[in-house]
């Protein structure tokens, strides 16, 4: 291995060369307190960043033991020396010139949300940072100079302040491990208090702008009813109030920007855990609760639809429905079984972004359109049977139709972001206005999908296609775009990185035309678990910016791929 010494002589020594001479670099070279490896070198000025990892003892960073003794701990603290990382870089790339990521150190960008990432991996006896480094240039010439000056004065001074515990914000991050225990102490309390989820007394709901996740300014904090009212005793030795939400079927009423559509999006995000100052660190919900919305236009591949829709004209099949090109209502329905595929026990429904039809149907129109005329059953006749039955909750924001009341456990009004519990008021109106609705059927609901995925879904002339991800919303596999635009519970480009390398893994690794979707599924997530999100990528080294989404979200994405087979 060479020394940081030998590595400053070989930057200045390519001043001015072509670009590709950079590839001389790659390899590993001993500094004072820790190990640089080079493992991608980019191939143009223009071309993403290239890929580096320093590794650091644990005895050398400091960090206390006491605050990486468990898998919760670990993420917090690698979270913690991510943003770290970030913000001591920031500095030094607000001084460089050029366009890009011409001279720049960069780490993954985290959000509001505390993910597990690839981005900062504490192991056994060290721990590892990888960050990517756009290699200085002019045109395609080498600025060896400015390099040596990026790779050996600025980035050891980064590394000093970021990973080592005595120059860290100490206080900050134990309160970040804290936090997080308090957090992750309330996720298992709703398990045994029969909730689904928790929203804590002064908690800050709306956020600053449609372009950021940051909380509102002099916004109202959250109140709960006080018939809703528990009392958390954490393990930091804090007690705090707020609203638990039972299960069973819950729905939110208001006027139209009362804050409705503002609460669910905080349950949206409260199958994560987040950092302190967020407003919503002691939002949590249920980790497997999944938002449900009408997606037109995406395909659907054998999903058993039938309890929603039938009698489609022309007897089409609806227990193994598939199509190119789904309606609003033929979606929504898909979108709800897929969930209970993919083991959901929490459904968040919005009424502004559902299909009607498949929301309500009203007395007029079951008297001017015979049931055997429709084929959709609407949700108000189901969402009973999903507690009833399969034990599957429901929270659904309602502004325009009281057909929901008499098959709801709870109602809660929102005015002007002031929460009430308005239950025995909508159940007197529901019972004293004559109001006919179908009734609704308390059998089984339908049979859950065990649906087998198929290896040649990923089979296109024997050729290995590509997958990479555009952005937050798209995949490309090969040239086929996989739109995830409906999955609103993703909160990060690096989530759906992971979700184009688990897909690429899953294919290659996982299938074998007997393992039903959820089993295969969970065995790859078992072989995350324990070999870390390392194993699924192909690349030694940096394996690139991942943050493990939920199954949820990835058998919702491997779903949206127009090129899946399932078994009949």
């Amino acid at each position: 291995m060479k020394s940081a010494k030998e590595f400053e002589g070989l930057l200045k020594s390519l001043d001015g060369q072509k670009y590709g001479a950079y590839k001389k670099l790659q390899g590993s070279y001993q500094f004072r307190n820790f190990q640089l490896s080079v493992d991608h070198i980019q191939v143009d000025p223009y071309a993403p960043p290239s890929k580096m990892r320093v590794n650091i003892k644990r005895e050398t960073a400091g960090i206390p033991a006491k605050w990486l003794d468990t898998k919760d701990k670990a993420i917090a603290v690698s979270d913690f020396l991510t943003r770290t990382f970030g913000e001591k870089a920031q500095p030094f790339n607000k001084e460089t010139k050029g366009s890009g990521t011409n001279g720049k150190i960069l780490i993954d960008r985290c959000g509001q949300e505390i993910l597990e990432r690839t981005s900062v991996i504490i192991k056994e006896n060290e721990i590892e940072a990888r960050f990517e480094v756009g290699l200085p240039a002019a045109g395609r010439k080498i600025l060896g100079k400015e390099a040596s000056r990026i790779l050996t004065d600025v980035l050891p001074q980064i590394v000093e302040e970021s990973l080592l515990y005595r120059n860290l914000n100490q206080k900050a991050l134990q309160q970040q491990v804290t936090l997080m225990l308090d957090q992750v102490f309330i996720r298992e309390e709703l398990a045994h208090r029969n909730l689904v989820a928790f929203v804590a007394n002064d908690s800050i709901l709306p956020r600053r702008s449609g372009v950021s996740d940051k909380p509102l300014k002099d916004a109202v904090v959250f109140k709960s009813p006080e018939n809703f009212t528990v009392e958390m005793h954490l393990p930091s030795g804090r007690t705090i109030t707020g609203m638990g939400i039972p299960e069973g079927v819950s729905l939110i009423v208001g006027g139209g920007f009362h804050g409705k559509s503002t609460l669910l999006h905080a349950l949206e995000r409260g199958i994560y855990y987040h950092i302190a100052g967020d407003g919503r660190e002691m939002i949590i919900t249920r980790q497997d609760a999944v938002k449900v919305r009408a997606e037109d236009g995406r395909s659907i591949e054998k999903v058993n639809i039938s309890a929603f829709i039938n009698n489609l004209p022309g007897k089409k099949d609806t227990t193994q429905f598939s199509t190119e090109n789904a309606s609003g209502s033929t979606s929504q329905a898909a979108n709800v079984v897929e969930a209970l595929e993919a083991e959901s026990s929490l459904l968040l429904i919005d009424e502004d972004t559902s299909a009607t039809n498949f929301m309500i149907r009203d007395s007029r129109m079951q008297e001017l359109v015979a049931s055997e005329k429709e084929p959709i059953t609407p949700f108000t006749n189901k969402v009973r049977p999903l507690y009833d039955t399969l034990n599957v909750s429901t929270i659904l924001i309602v502004g325009g139709s009281g057909d929901y009341f008499d098959v709801a456990d709870q109602i809660l009004m929102m005015d002007e972001y002031c929460l009430k519990d308005v239950t025995n008021t909508a159940k007197s109106i529901a019972n004293s206005t004559g109001y006919q609705r179908q009734a609704f059927s308390q059998k089984e609901f339908g049979r859950i999908p065990t649906r087998i995925p198929l290896k040649s879904s990923f089979s296109h002339s024997g050729k290995e296609q590509r997958l990479k991800a555009q952005g937050r919303h798209k995949i490309l596999y090969g040239h086929d775009p996989i739109d995830i635009s409906g999955l609103e519970q993703l909160v990060d480009d690096s989530q759906t990185n992971c979700i184009a390398r688990m897909i690429d893994f899953f294919q290659n690794h996982i299938l074998d035309e007997k393992k039903t979707l959820i089993q295969a599924t969970d065995q790859m997530y078992n072989y995350i678990e324990d070999n870390g999100l390392d194993a699924i990528s192909p690349y030694s080294g940096h394996p690139g910016n991942l943050a493990l989404p939920r199954k949820q979200e990835f058998c919702a994405a491997l779903n949206r791929y127009r090129g899946l087979k399932i078994r009949k």
